[in-house]
């Protein structure tokens, strides 16, 4: 099996083991597959994780069992476990699933989302605009999901937010390869903008139809990707 090429435990993730151990693995795994450090067709050790992470083999099986059914890796028994190719059709089914359900969620964010829940996203904003100003991706990212995370918080929807993080693997892997194309972090981000300020001033038709636009606009970014389909895998 080939080497999975992860740095010695503890310069990358640092395991508590007073949480669950799988879910920290796995979300260690997903952030690598998603940023690219672990690229689609890398092989996975479960021995060599478990070494590495300072972890048993259990955590480690379990965690592929769940990014294999995000769509995240590819496991053969007797023969391995392979990080998953960008499929094309699964970014296609993702992005349909997030727009039926962000959209119907920043709906009803626009007519019932508390003060409290406002002020958290306005900050998000706030960070999202430095992050842009120091050309970091990687932190815009993590914002663009908190970002769309809150709204999902703010409406009480915690399962609706669960079941969107589920599918949309593919689809996060594409976003991520997108965000360095010249202006379009700037765009999502006034996106956002848009967005809050139609959830703010109580418009639900005007919010579900930015939110649309700011879903359907990764088939622009895919369109300016130096790539084919036939790059992405299956």
């Amino acid at each position: 099996m080939a080497s999975s090429n992860l740095k010695p435990r503890n310069q990358d993730i640092a395991i508590d083991k007073n949480l669950s151990v799988a879910m920290q693995v796995h979300n260690y795994l997903r952030q690598q597959i998603l940023k690219l450090n672990l690229k689609p067709g890398k092989a996975l050790s479960e021995k060599e994780l478990s070494l590495q992470l300072g972890v048993s083999r259990t955590p480690v099986r379990e965690a592929f069992i769940r990014l294999s059914e995000e769509g995240l890796v590819d496991i053969f028994p007797q023969r391995g476990t392979i990080v998953a190719p960008i499929r094309m059709d699964e970014i296609k089914e993702a992005q349909f699933l997030r727009e039926i359900l962000e959209t119907a969620i920043v709906r009803r964010a626009a007519d019932s989302i508390g003060t409290k829940s406002l002020r958290l996203l306005e900050a998000n904003l706030t960070n999202q605009e430095k992050s842009l100003k120091h050309t970091d991706f990687t932190e815009f990212m993590e914002l663009d999901e908190e970002f769309h995370h809150l709204l999902c918080q703010g409406v009480a929807l915690p399962r609706a937010w669960r079941v969107i993080q589920a599918v949309k693997g593919q689809l996060d892997r594409m976003r991520f390869i997108g965000l360095p194309q010249p202006g379009h972090a700037a765009l999502m981000f006034h996106q956002h903008s848009i967005i809050l300020e139609a959830v703010k001033n109580g418009y639900p038709d005007i919010a579900a139809k930015e939110m649309a636009r700011h879903l359907t606009e990764i088939w622009a970014s895919i369109e300016r990707m130096p790539l084919n389909e036939s790059s992405f895998g299956e």
